[in-house]
């Protein structure tokens, strides 16, 4: 379909334009970076000031009363302020990517980025200072008075030798956590690889032979973690710039590199490659030659980590040696080593304990967590189709794996109290897990199960509304991201002059199929097929063919029904009830469905709570509303989430009698009977559904335990105020609606809904299609 990802041509030429098209990257960072407002990071008060007594106690008087406990005792800084989620990202800017020394300010975009890291994956507060200093003894006088601010300091993009010494000497100077990640989360990962390649491929990781070109921080620092977790010293090579770091090169070799001088003629390390069971890339293109690899040890592992383009590309690599295992930096091949599989984690294991220090024992638990976890059955297929299985292109888990907060994190914890240098040991491993994998559904990663899943089904997915802009935005991003297989319905040349207007790279005919309403090939098949469906319904032959012609909806409808599209997106245009009945006359219920009904899922601060129904049925009976509360129930099981429901009312456990409260309470007795599995509680009013204290003072033995995150209400009047409500006043995400009862998947968009909330949509369609 056209869609091979190129290299920059800041990286080299590029023999044809692609999606990924550089004007249409540059464009979208900016953009990105630009609106709505400046920046990736914004500062959000934990605390209400609503009133004077608010002020009283978040400034004076009543603030001096914490800072009077903590200088009496230092710890409780830990108790009264952010410090203990609070991290530093510190950069001077010296080695930024790939970009080099482009100084403090024009680092500050890579901070940022990696503060946002910390938060969305570990919900880590952070805060990006970027430093213009570059002699080492100055930077480290400047960082080391910031202890009392911050719980840790991750430092990033400071080149080598340099960052060897800031390091060692902040790591000396401040009793908190000061971490590297150029140099340890990247040796993490590759350490994670090693241990499971060479258990795939059953080799003694401490008789292997191990070859690195680059001698940067990131070498050094994957050299000794492999030591950490077996390799020995004296089976290492390492060849920076120069050539082979030898005992010969005295003049040349800092004292980081010449831990890992050999004893030899060697200069290059060519001459080095032969037998070599492991070779680690960290240093630029193309440095890795297909001859060097033919001498190598058998089943070889290829580490070729530079980017944007490796030493060595997986295929030539592949070629060279078909036994070859490939790991790359690059998110669209598989085995990608990418650091965010481990700072956030390692970060929020570290501050939960209170660890002084991140030690080796600590980066060690980290690097073994990640190993075992490529072991267990991956949630779903990786992003390239590969099934997530452990073997040779699954030896470590996909970055967006929800279970690395909840493995690494724990480990980390436990290694720093194993360790001694836990000021705060965890008592309940149980209970800290289970506060970690509440997090993991508070957070906009509760969509990643639901893309990964589309990205292994190469769905069909028509798009009434194909002329949009919101829908060819979202269309690249369905398309780059392997999400599915739009089918744009709309004029092909109004589609084609807003694809130009906008910038976007994608193409009808080479990258998408276009269904032209006006002069399409299928029409009168279409025509024939809606008129048998609705001929008995006051529709006559005419007015048939001009429905076909107009209505969007109906033409995607019948490419469903068809089998010329796996699932439909509609609804930009006209009223949601509208739509509804379009798809009830031709693709129709499913078997066993009520009727068709709509599930909100939104994603708040608080967690994601999924609403039904908020769009579809004014009033729905007592046997529809037990059949919208199962069919929600399956739609949270492709989430990787278990129901636990709530049957709203005005009224708590038979408190009040009425209308909704009894036909709430026939609901719930008719779903222990039906769904004696299902985790429901009700009647009871809203607060009960999110508050356990609140709900045992009336149902002590309640089934349901902390609180619900599917939500039935009455009727659609307290559905749709109540899910408005909340996006509104707590700046939640809404993803939906989800249509609930089709016969095959459609889905009908709210009218104010986002590029990324068709991408969303999406994703949940065609894994609905995949069954």
């Amino acid at each position: 379909m056209g869609l091979r990802r190129k290299v920059p041509p800041w990286h080299g030429p590029s023999e044809e334009r692609t999606v990924s098209d550089t004007p249409s990257l540059r464009d979208a960072a900016l953009h990105f970076h630009e609106y709505p407002r400046p920046g990736k990071l914004e500062i959000v008060a934990t605390k209400p000031l609503a009133n004077t007594r608010d002020l009283s106690l978040a400034y004076s008087p009543g603030v001096a009363i914490p800072c009077e406990e903590i200088a009496a005792n230092p710890a409780d800084a830990y108790k009264y302020t952010s410090k203990g989620n609070l991290v530093a990202v510190i950069s001077n800017g010296t080695a930024v990517l790939g970009l080099g020394n482009i100084g403090a300010l024009a680092s500050k975009p890579v901070m940022e980025g990696k503060a946002v890291l910390f938060k969305k994956f570990a919900g880590i507060d952070s805060i990006d200072l970027e430093i213009n200093e570059q002699d080492p003894k100055r930077f480290i006088e400047i960082v080391a008075p910031l202890e009392p601010s911050f719980g840790g300091i991750n430092l990033e993009d400071i080149k080598a030798p340099e960052c060897f010494e800031i390091e060692e000497a902040l790591r000396e100077r401040m009793n908190i956590p000061v971490f590297h990640d150029d140099q340890h989360g990247t040796a993490i990962i590759v350490a994670a690889a090693v241990i499971n390649a060479m258990r795939l491929v059953k080799k003694d990781i401490g008789q292997v032979k191990i070859v690195t070109s680059g001698a940067g921080a990131a070498a050094i620092a994957c050299m000794n973690m492999l030591i950490a977790v077996g390799a020995k010293r004296e089976n290492i090579w390492i060849a920076d710039s120069k050539g082979l770091v030898t005992k010969k090169r005295d003049n040349s070799v800092d004292r980081w590199r010449g831990a890992f001088a050999q004893d030899t003629d060697a200069t290059e390390l060519a001459d080095v490659m032969a037998g070599a069971d492991i070779y680690v890339g960290l240093s630029k293109a193309g440095a890795l030659k297909p001859e060097m690899m033919r001498d190598m040890a058998e089943n070889p592992l290829i580490l070729a980590l530079s980017n944007p383009i490796p030493e060595i590309m997986p295929e030539l690599a592949k070629a060279t040696r078909a036994d070859a295992l490939v790991c790359t930096g690059r998110s669209d091949y598989a085995n990608q080593v990418n650091n965010v599989l481990c700072f956030p984690f390692l970060f929020r294991g570290a501050l939960d304990c209170g660890a002084t220090i991140i030690n080796e024992e600590m980066k060690a638990a980290a690097a073994h967590a990640i190993a075992k976890l490529a072991h267990e059955p991956g949630l779903e297929a990786t992003a390239h189709g590969v099934p997530a299985i452990f073997g040779p292109d699954y030896l470590i888990p996909n970055p967006f794996d929800q279970r690395l907060i909840l493995r690494i994190a724990p480990a980390v914890a436990k290694a720093a109290m194993d360790s001694g240098v836990a000021k705060r040991p965890i008592e309940d491993f149980d209970a800290y897990r289970d506060q970690l994998r509440r997090f993991v559904f508070r957070s906009g990663l509760v969509m990643k199960p639901m893309i990964e899943q589309a990205q292994a089904t190469d769905k069909r997915i028509a798009f009434a509304d194909g002329e949009d802009e919101r829908v060819l935005r979202a269309a690249q991003v369905i398309l780059e991201d392997g999400i599915g297989k739009p089918i744009l319905i709309g004029r092909p040349l109004v589609i084609e002059s807003r694809l130009e207007r906008f910038g976007l790279t994608i193409r009808p005919g080479r990258d998408f199929e276009v269904i032209n309403p006006e002069d399409d090939p299928r029409y009168r098949d279409y025509v024939d097929e809606f008129h048998a469906l609705v001929g008995r319904k006051g529709v006559t032959p005419d007015t048939a063919r001009t429905i076909v012609r107009t209505n969007t909806t109906v033409i995607g409808a019948l490419g469903v029904r068809r089998g010329d599209a796996d699932a439909l997106i509609c609804g930009l245009q006209g009223r949601f009830i509208k739509h509804a009945r379009d798809i009830h006359s031709i693709i129709g219920v499913a078997p066993g469905a009520q009727q068709l009904s709509a599930l909100s899922m939104l994603i708040l601060n608080r967690g994601v709570f999924f609403l039904a129904d908020t769009y579809a049925n004014i009033d729905p009976s007592e046997d529809e509303l037990v059949s919208i509360a199962l069919q929600a129930r399956d739609h949270l099981k492709r989430f990787n989430i278990d129901a636990k429901a709530a049957l709203l009312s005005y009224s708590n456990f038979g408190s009040r009698d009425g209308d909704t409260s009894i036909k709430m309470r026939a609901v719930f007795e008719k779903l222990q009977r039906l769904a004696p599995d299902l985790v429901v509680e009700g009647e009871m009013q809203g607060d009960l559904a999110v508050n356990a204290e609140l709900r045992e003072r009336y149902i002590p033995d309640s089934v349901l335990k902390g609180e619900a995150n599917l939500l039935i209400f009455p009727n659609l009047e307290a559905a749709n105020l109540s899910m408005t409500l909340l996006k509104e006043l707590n700046n939640g995400l809404h993803i939906g609606p989800i249509l609930m009862g089709t016969a095959k998947p459609a889905h009908i968009l709210a009218p104010t809904v986002t590029s990324r909330g068709i991408v969303n949509m999406a994703a949940i369609a065609a894994t609905e299609a995949a069954g």
